[in-house]
């Protein structure tokens, strides 16, 4: 291989996420338009790829002005991986392997970020997909929470033959409501370890963030995900015009077809700020119904025209509604694309705790309800116990055939409980139990509260650095 290589592709600095449903081919053209230099496909799934050709079809799409181009894959079979990558080297610059999904699926799949313990089975990959395309291996990664241990999975994929590194600067549990802070500091400790290219992932909401990541990691590039989501001109260095980029997507989707989900999922998020106003309810559910091209389209122009006025000045834009909404003003007019900004894990914590207190704490103005014994009890435990009371009774046959013949001690539910669970309860109940009262159970291997403390935790240290 050549080992200048990413020279021959000009150093991009400016990279588009892979996305699952969202960095479809009309989505990645859009994005080169304004800006980006390197585009993700959304991640696909090795064995699938290999086996049926349908899904190579709808899902790897591409043409000649989408380049330079990496396709993401998922799995963890060597030859499998190394079969897949082969079907694709020919259209595209570089194939990279995820690490770094940190979702339920990827769990049950045992993929992404899942297999960051598994050291010999990551160089297996990476060195059989490395001798077996003509193009770079690259890997997508999260961190660990120990800057050492990550410097040493790095430079671990480094010396299997990885060619390219994009670091997202979180850990695994830090996802969703916990997402929190990306930490810069791991970025940098990792790049002055390694001596391949490198991108950074994580933290960037504008194109200042960029230069900032930039300048203080030493990367080769950032990626974006979110920030080119609610903001497709990020790399431009523009807050777009929202109505303006949807429509110019539009057009580049009737050229490039895309399910309609993948659509409604795009307007959504350019949409997302004009949607926080109660007073455009009506074009939100026009979106969420939307079948075709046109339907997408009228959501576009009613938004046009409904904001036009006050984007040319002819009208005042009052954001009353806004401070109502969001306890205080909007920094830029909701009709311009702008980040969407995550509350903190320790906030989400917070809002969680008020949630249980205010169900514990109903008072006489509400509505409340009761089971069969006069107990007071939560609106969707009622509706909990009326399914229930729905369902045919069970065999006592079934039940003593359960693992341990015990049921859950949840009243409302008749499902046996887990043989080593703290509380006695199912794992359904369990999970509720441990959500509702930030608790663990190891029975269930159920850790919200250690995670949920993992990831606070990362977060300050990374504010602190920041």
């Amino acid at each position: 291989m050549n080992e200048d290589w990413f020279e021959v592709i000009g150093r991009p600095q400016y990279v588009v996420a892979p996305m699952v449903d969202a960095s479809e081919l009309a989505w990645r053209l859009l994005s080169r338009r304004h800006g980006a230099t390197l585009c993700y496909t959304p991640m696909l799934h090795s064995t699938v790829f290999i086996k049926d050709p349908k899904y190579r079809k709808e899902n790897f799409t591409t043409c000649t002005e989408d380049r330079p181009l990496f396709v993401q894959f998922c799995g963890n079979n060597p030859e499998t991986m190394a079969a897949a990558a082969k079907l694709v080297e020919s259209d595209c610059d570089g194939i990279d392997i995820n690490l770094g999904c940190p979702q339920s699926i990827a769990k049950r799949g045992r993929y992404g970020s899942f297999l960051q313990e598994e050291w010999q089975l990551l160089r297996d990959i990476v060195s059989t997909m490395s001798k077996t395309v003509s193009v770079p291996i690259t890997c997508k990664v999260r961190v660990f929470e120990s800057i050492e241990k990550s410097v040493q999975y790095a430079l671990m994929l480094q010396d299997a033959g990885c060619k390219l590194l994009t670091v997202h600067g979180r850990t695994r549990e830090q996802k969703g409501p916990l997402t929190g802070i990306a930490s810069w500091e791991h970025i940098k400790a990792i790049r002055d370890a390694i001596s391949i290219p490198m991108f950074a992932n994580g933290n960037i909401q504008c194109l200042q963030d960029v230069e900032r990541c930039l300048q203080y990691t030493k990367v080769d590039g950032v990626m974006s995900a979110e920030g080119n989501l609610t903001n497709p001109a990020i790399f431009e260095g523009i807050n777009s015009v929202s109505w303006e980029i949807a429509l110019e997507y539009l057009d580049l989707v009737e050229t490039y077809p895309c399910p309609t989900s993948y659509i409604r999922g795009h307007l959504f998020k350019i949409f997302h700020k004009v949607f926080t106003f109660d007073s455009n309810n009506e074009e939100r559910q026009l979106l969420a119904t939307a079948q075709c091209l046109d339907d997408f389209k009228q959501v576009c122009i009613k938004i046009k025209n409904k904001y036009l006025p006050y984007h040319e000045g002819r009208l005042q834009f009052d954001d009353n509604e806004g401070i109502t909404r969001n306890q205080k003003s909007l920094i830029l007019p909701p009709w311009i694309c702008q980040p969407y900004v995550r509350m903190s894990p320790d906030e989400h914590t917070k809002k969680m705790e008020r949630i249980v207190n205010s169900q514990d704490n109903n008072n006489d103005s509400k509505r409340t309800f009761e089971d069969n014994d006069g107990n007071k009890i939560s609106r969707k435990k009622m509706k909990k116990m009326r399914r229930v009371m729905r369902r045919p009774v069970k065999p006592e046959e079934a039940l003593k055939n359960s693992r341990s013949g015990d049921i859950c001690v949840n009243d409302t539910c008749p499902n046996p409980l887990g043989g080593k669970c703290e509380y006695q309860l199912c794992k359904k109940c369990c999970r509720n139990k441990c959500y509702e009262e930030n608790r663990d159970c190891k029975g269930h291997r159920i850790l919200v509260k250690t995670r949920r403390e993992m990831a606070i935790s990362f977060a300050q240290n990374a504010d602190k650095i920041a």
